[in-house]
C-alpha cells in the first residue's frame, strides 16, 4: 500500500464516525510492538519485510536495546474497505482513520498504560497463546473495565504450539479452549464484584426507604405500594465475554505476519458447504462437528460414538498446520514441496521466484500464511466492526465519567450535553484532555524540520548566495596561500597555541500534551482555561485558579514523528502546544471556566517507591540538575520529585528499570550534565509484636509498654501505655486513609460552622471539601467505618481490653490518617474525640486569670504523638499498628503568681519532648519489628531452570507462595514475595542465572515483616547464653538492616565494631 499523505488524513478526521481510538494493551513480551509493526506496513511506514522486527514505534535508543516498550507512543493509520450499506446493496470502498497507541506491558510503566487508555475508546488485548494470562494481562482488562473500554482480545504467537510445543490441531483447540475461559473468568470476577456492592446500596437504600416509610406512620397499603416499586434490577453479563463466534477474538501470529477470526473461514466455507454465514459464524467454534457424508452440523449429542473431530480443528487449526507443514515441516525442517504446491494452486496464491530459490523456510513460510491470511486485514476490520467510534463511545462513557467527576451538580448543561451528544462545531464549547506531557526536542518539531521536495525560491536564493559566498573564499585562499605560507609559519607559536572550543547547540526540550478532543473544534490561535487536577466547577475561582493559555500549535502524532495541524475537531488524539508552565503532568482544557468540566484523576496503577538521592558530579551544575528534574517530573506520569529538608534532592520512580530510564533522560536531555545516583533508598515501617521470650518489663508494678514521664521542671506528669493493636485493625486502617482524611475534615467543619453561622453557612465551600474526597476516591461512609473499626477492634479471643475504645479514640497518627491510635483513658477524658458526636469545647487557649488544666496540654500531647509515629525509635521511619494510650495527665499547682497563659508557653516544648521520650521508651518495652518494602513477583520459568530461579529467590529472602504448572506447557507459574531493599539487580541476576528464560514482574505489595527479629535482641535466658554466648555470634539481620538506614540518615549505630580482639582482627587480604 502506498505511504498516506498526512493532508489525507488530517482530511479523514472530520469524519468522526469514521475514526476509531484504540490502545494496544498487553503483558510484556506478548507481541504489541511486532503486531503493531504489521499494521504500519499497510501504510508504507515500514516494509512489510521488516514488521515485527524493527519495532517502528520503540522509538528510544534504550528501547531497542532492552527489545522492550518504555512510553506509550502514538501513530494515526488510514484503512480502506468495502462495506455494504444496507445488506443486499452492493459493496462500496470506505476509508476510516485509526489513531492507535502502543502501550508498554512492563510493570514499571503501568502509568504509561492508565494514561493511554483514559484516551481511548476501544482496547485490542493480547495475550501470549503459550504463556497464557499473566499478572499485567489482569491488570490491562482491569484497566479496561474501568475506563469502560470496549475489549477485543487476540490470542498471539500461536506459531509457537506448533514449531516449539509440537501441538496436533486437537491439542491447540483444547488448549485455546482453556486459555479463552481463563480471560472470560478474569472479566467475570470484575462483574460479580461490582454486582455484589451494587447489591449492598441496593438493599441500604431499600433499608432508608423502610425505616422513611415507617416513620411517617403512613397506612400498610401504602407503605407495601412503595416498597414494590423499587426493584431489584437484574443485569446480563453475556455481552462482557469474548466468544469467537461474536466476532470479538482474533486467532494470531504477529511475528509471521497472519490472523484470521472465525468470520473469514465462516465467508470461506460459506459456497463450499451450503451453509449460510451467520450459521455458520455461530457453529465454527465450540462443540459443534461436520458429518461427512450428508455434510450436516451436529451436536454433541448426536455424534453417537462416532469419532469426529470439532469443526474448529478440522476446517480452521488443519488448514494453518498444513501450510507449517508444507514450509518449515518435513526433514530436516525444509518442508514438503509437493504439498506447498497443492496448497498454492488451491488458494490461488503465487510465490515469487527469488523466494523459491532463496531455499528460506522461514521467508517462504511468512509469505504464503500472510498472503492467505493477513494480519492487518483480520485485526483492522475487526476494530472497525467491533469497536464503537468516539462518538458511539462517549455516548455511552461520558454520562457516567462526569458524573463521578467532581462537582458533577455545576457542570453547565451546555458542556455536558456538548460532550455526550458529540457536538463538533466552532460555536460548542471545547474540552479536552490531557493525559500526559511528552517533551520533544525543539529540532524534531515539524515546523523546524526542513520539508522533502521542491525548494521555495527564497530557499534557493539563500542556498545560491551561500555557495558563492564559498566558491569566492576558497579562489581568495589559492591566490594567497603561497605569499601567506612563510610569513605564517614565522609568526606562528606553538606555545601560546590554545584549540578553540567547540560550541555545543544545545537543542532545548517543549513539552506537548497527549490530548483527546471531547467536544468542539479547536484551532491553533484559540484561547483555553487550563484546569488543574483539584479543580472543581461548585467553586472555579478557589485557589489555584485556572490559567487562560493561548494554543500555539496542534500536531497529529505519527510515532517518532509529529505533523502540524491547523485544528482539530471532537473524537480525535493529538498533540498540543503552549502548555510550558501551565500543566504538571494532566489536566482538563475548557473554554469556559464557569460551569466547566474537570476530567482528571487517572487512576494510576503503580506508585512510585524507589527513591534514589542525586547530585551533579559538577557542583556548578546544580541548577541545571533541578532544572532538568522539573522538567523529568512533568514529562513522566510517574516520576515525583522531593527536597528533603537535609538538602538531598530525592527522584521517585515505580521500579529499578523505571529509574534507570529517568536517569539516561535526565543526563542525555533534561539536564544535560553528569549526575551520579546515591544508594536506592526504600522505605521501611517500625512496629511492636508480643513475642514468646521478651525480656521482663522494665516496670514490673505498673506493667509492660507503661511509662511515667515527668517534664524537666517537674510541673507536668503523664503516663503513657504502649500496646500493639490487633494485625486486624492496623490492615482495615491501612486500605481507608481517605475516610479517616474525611472525619478530619468534617471535624475541622464543624468547628468552623459556628463561626460562619453569625455570617451564613457557605455551603460552597463544603461542596469543595466534598469533591476533594471524591478524587481520593470513594471510601466508607463514616458510619460504616465506625462500625468496622468497632467491630474489628473487639471481635476475638482476648479483645476484652479494646471493649469501647472507639469511643476514646482521640487522633491518628502519622499524619493524622495513619495505622495507630492514640486513646484518651484519663479519668476525666480531657482530650477531644474523633468520633465525638457533639461539638465539643477547644480548651486548647487557656481564658485570662484561669488556672492551668491539663485540657490545655491536650493539643501538645496529640501533636507529640504525630512525631512520634512519624519517626520511631528504631531507626526514624514511620510506625504502624501501635496503640497509644494516655491513663493520666497531671499538673503539679505551683507557688509562683504567673498566669496560666506564660506557663503554658514555657510548658509547650517541655511537653511535646516528655510525651515523645515516653512512647519511644514504651515502644522499646515490647519486642520491636523493622518492616520492610515487599513486592510480590511473579515469574514464569521452564522446568530446566527451576532450580535456579528457587536459587536466586533464596539468595535474596524471597517467600515462595505457590507454584502452579501451566497445563499442556512445560512452564511453570511461581508466585513469590521479594523485600524491596533485596530487589536492585535481581531481574539482571535472574536472566543471567536463567539465560534469559525467566523474566520476573514485580508488583508494590506493602509492608511485612521478613526478619522477625528484635533487632536489639541479645541473649539472655540461660540456654541461649550456653549456646551463643554473651555476644550473640550469629548476624542479627534485622539490626544490619536498622543499622543500614541509621547511617544513611547520619544516627548513631551502637554495636562493636569490626575488631573483637587484636589476633581476630579483619585485614584487607583476609
Amino acid at each position: 500500500m502506498p505511504v498516506v499523505t498526512p493532508e489525507k488524513l488530517a482530511a479523514l478526521q472530520q469524519h468522526a464516525d469514521d475514526i476509531r481510538n484504540i490502545c494496544i494493551l498487553a503483558h510484556v513480551d506478548h507481541g504489541k510492538t511486532s503486531l503493531t509493526d504489521t499494521l504500519l506496513a499497510t501504510n508504507g511506514i515500514i516494509s512489510p519485510k521488516l514488521a515485527g522486527k524493527i519495532r517502528y514505534l520503540d522509538s528510544r535508543p534504550d528501547e531497542q536495546i532492552r527489545g522492550i516498550t518504555m512510553e506509550s507512543s502514538a501513530i494515526s493509520l488510514y484503512f480502506s474497505m468495502l462495506r455494504r450499506p444496507a445488506p443486499d446493496a452492493e459493496p462500496i470502498p470506505k476509508e476510516y482513520l485509526i489513531n492507535l497507541i502502543d502501550s508498554p506491558g512492563h510493570i514499571d510503566f503501568s502509568s504509561e498504560v492508565s494514561t493511554a487508555s483514559r484516551l481511548c475508546d476501544g482496547a485490542v488485548v493480547l495475550v501470549d497463546a503459550v504463556e497464557g494470562v499473566c499478572s499485567q494481562t489482569v491488570t490491562v482488562l482491569r484497566q479496561t473495565w474501568t475506563e469502560k473500554l470496549k475489549p477485543l482480545l487476540v490470542i498471539n504467537k500461536l506459531d509457537r504450539l506448533i514449531t516449539e510445543l509440537k501441538m496436533t490441531p486437537g491439542e491447540a483447540y483444547i488448549h485455546l479452549s482453556k486459555l479463552l475461559e481463563q480471560v472470560n473468568a478474569v472479566l467475570g470476577s470484575f462483574f460479580q464484584g461490582e454486582r455484589m456492592e451494587e447489591d449492598l446500596n441496593w438493599r441500604e437504600r431499600m433499608d432508608e426507604r423502610v425505616a422513611a416509610a415507617a416513620a411517617k406512620e403512613a397506612k400498610a397499603g401504602d407503605f407495601e405500594s412503595e416498597a414494590g416499586d423499587f426493584q431489584y434490577e437484574e443485569r446480563d453479563d453475556e455481552e462482557l465475554y469474548f466468544a469467537p463466534e461474536k466476532n470479538n477474538v482474533i486467532f494470531s501470529s504477529a511475528i509471521d505476519g497472519w490472523a484470521f477470526t472465525v468470520r473469514q473461514f465462516a465467508s470461506l466455507y460459506e459456497k463450499k458447504l451450503g451453509i449460510k454465514r451467520t450459521t455458520m459464524e455461530k457453529v465454527l467454534w465450540g462443540d459443534f462437528y461436520l458429518d461427512p457424508k450428508t455434510k450436516k452440523v451436529l451436536g454433541r449429542k448426536h455424534l453417537k460414538g462416532r469419532n469426529l473431530k470439532p469443526m474448529f480443528v478440522q476446517l480452521v487449526l488443519e488448514q494453518v498446520w498444513a501450510v507449517y507443514q508444507a514450509t518449515t515441516g518435513g526433514d530436516h525442517g525444509k518442508g514438503d514441496p509437493a504439498l506447498l504446491d497443492k496448497i498454492t494452486k488451491s488458494l490461488n496464491i503465487s510465490i515469487p521466484p527469488h523466494i523459491i530459490r532463496s531455499r528460506d523456510p522461514r521467508l517462504l513460510l511468512t509469505t504464503v500464511i500472510s498472503s492467505w491470511l493477513p494480519l492487518s486485514t483480520a485485526l483492522l476490520v475487526s476494530v472497525v466492526e467491533s469497536l464503537p467510534s468516539p462518538k458511539v463511545a462517549q455516548a455511552e462513557r461520558l454520562p457516567e465519567m462526569l458524573e463521578d467527576s467532581p462537582g458533577s451538580t455545576h457542570i453547565d448543561p451546555l458542556v455536558k450535553d456538548a460532550m455526550v451528544n458529540f457536538k463538533t462545531s466552532k460555536s460548542d464549547p471545547v474540552v479536552a484532555y490531557v493525559s500526559k506531557v511528552v517533551s520533544i526536542p525543539e529540532s524534531e518539531l515539524p515546523e523546524n524540520k526542513r520539508r522533502t521536495g521542491q525548494l521555495s525560491a527564497e530557499e534557493a536564493r539563500e542556498l545560491a548566495r551561500k555557495k558563492r559566498a564559498e566558491f569566492a573564499r576558497a579562489q581568495a585562499a589559492e591566490s594567497n596561500a603561497t605569499d601567506d605560507l612563510t610569513s605564517a609559519l614565522d609568526s606562528v607559536n606553538l606555545d601560546d597555541f590554545v584549540p578553540e572550543a567547540e560550541e555545543k547547540r544545545v537543542d532545548p526540550e517543549h513539552l506537548i500534551g497527549f490530548a483527546r478532543m471531547y467536544s468542539g473544534t479547536l484551532s491553533v490561535g484559540d484561547t483555553l482555561y487550563v484546569l488543574p487536577p483539584k479543580f472543581t466547577p461548585a467553586n472555579p475561582h478557589a485557589a489555584p485558579e485556572p490559567q487562560k493559555v493561548t494554543v500555539t500549535a496542534l500536531y497529529m502524532f505519527m510515532g517518532r514523528n509529529l505533523e502540524s495541524l491547523n485544528s482539530v475537531p471532537a473524537g480525535v488524539v493529538f498533540g498540543i502546544g503552549g502548555l510550558d508552565g501551565c500543566i504538571l503532568k494532566s489536566g482538563t482544557l475548557c473554554s469556559q471556566l464557569e460551569g466547566s468540566v474537570n476530567l482528571a484523576g487517572v487512576h494510576m496503577a503503580g506508585k512510585p517507591i524507589v527513591r534514589v538521592a542525586l547530585e551533579p558530579v559538577n557542583p556548578a551544575d546544580l541548577d541545571k540538575m533541578i532544572e532538568g528534574l522539573k522538567l523529568l517530573v512533568r514529562s513522566d506520569p510517574c516520576a515525583e520529585y522531593e527536597q528533603f529538608g537535609s538538602g538531598e534532592h530525592v527522584l521517585l520512580t515505580a521500579g529499578e528499570l523505571h529509574l534507570e530510564r529517568c536517569l539516561t533522560d535526565l543526563k542525555e536531555r533534561f539536564a544535560r550534565c553528569d549526575i551520579q545516583a546515591g544508594a536506592p533508598i526504600v522505605p521501611y515501617r517500625e512496629t511492636i509484636v508480643r513475642a514468646d521470650e521478651m525480656r521482663p518489663p522494665v516496670n514490673k508494678e505498673l506493667g509492660r509498654g507503661v511509662v511515667v514521664g515527668v517534664t524537666n521542671s517537674k510541673q507536668v506528669s503523664i503516663t503513657v501505655r504502649v500496646r500493639p493493636l490487633p494485625t486486624e485493625v492496623t490492615e482495615f486502617l491501612i486500605k481507608n486513609p481517605g475516610t479517616v482524611k474525611r472525619l478530619y475534615s468534617e471535624r475541622k467543619a464543624l468547628d468552623e460552622a459556628e463561626a460562619e453561622s453569625e455570617i451564613g453557612v457557605d455551603e460552597e465551600q463544603q461542596s469543595v471539601e466534598d469533591d476533594e474526597d471524591l478524587l481520593d476516591g470513594k471510601g466508607l461512609s463514616l458510619e460504616d467505618f465506625k462500625k468496622q473499626l468497632q467491630t474489628n477492634l473487639e471481635t476475638g479471643k482476648g479483645r476484652e481490653v479494646w471493649k469501647g475504645v472507639i469511643d476514646k479514640i482521640t487522633a491518628f497518627g502519622p499524619r493524622r490518617v495513619g495505622p495507630n491510635l492514640l486513646i484518651d483513658a484519663t479519668k476525666d477524658g480531657c482530650f477531644p474525640k474523633i468520633f465525638a458526636p457533639e461539638k465539643q469545647e477547644d480548651g486548647s487557649r487557656p481564658q485570662a486569670g484561669e488556672a492551668l488544666h491539663a485540657e490545655h496540654l491536650c493539643d501538645k500531647v496529640t501533636y507529640a504523638f504525630q512525631l512520634a509515629m512519624n519517626q520511631g525509635p528504631l531507626c526514624n521511619e514511620p510506625v504502624q499498628g501501635v496503640a497509644v494510650i494516655i491513663e493520666d495527665l497531671t499538673i503539679a499547682p505551683t507557688e509562683e503568681e504567673t498566669s496560666a497563659r506564660d506557663r503554658l508557653g514555657r510548658l509547650t516544648g517541655e511537653v511535646i519532648k516528655t510525651v515523645q521520650q515516653s512512647i519511644r521508651q514504651g515502644f522499646l518495652d515490647w519486642s520491636p519489628r523493622l518492616m520492610l518494602a515487599m513486592y510480590s513477583c511473579e515469574i514464569q520459568a521452564s522446568t530446566e531452570v527451576l532450580g535456579r530461579v528457587y536459587e536466586v529467590l533464596t539468595r535474596r529472602r524471597g517467600r515462595v507462595l505457590s507454584e502452579q504448572m501451566k497445563e499442556g506447557t512445560p512452564f511453570f507459574t511461581i508466585q513469590s514475595t521479594i523485600p524491596a531493599a533485596e530487589s536492585f539487580g535481581f531481574a539482571d541476576e535472574m536472566r543471567k542465572r536463567t539465560s534469559g528464560a525467566a523474566q520476573p514482574q514485580l508488583i508494590f505489595a506493602g509492608f511485612d515483616v521478613v526478619v522477625d527479629e528484635d533487632p536489639f535482641w541479645q541473649p539472655f535466658t540461660e540456654d541461649d547464653l550456653e549456646d551463643l554466648g554473651e555476644l550473640a555470634d550469629r548476624e542479627n539481620v534485622a539490626k544490619r538492616y536498622m543499622d543500614g538506614v541509621r547511617r544513611r540518615k547520619g544516627l548513631l549505630v551502637e554495636g562493636r565494631g569490626q575488631r573483637v580482639a587484636a589476633e581476630k582482627q579483619k585485614t584487607l587480604k583476609r
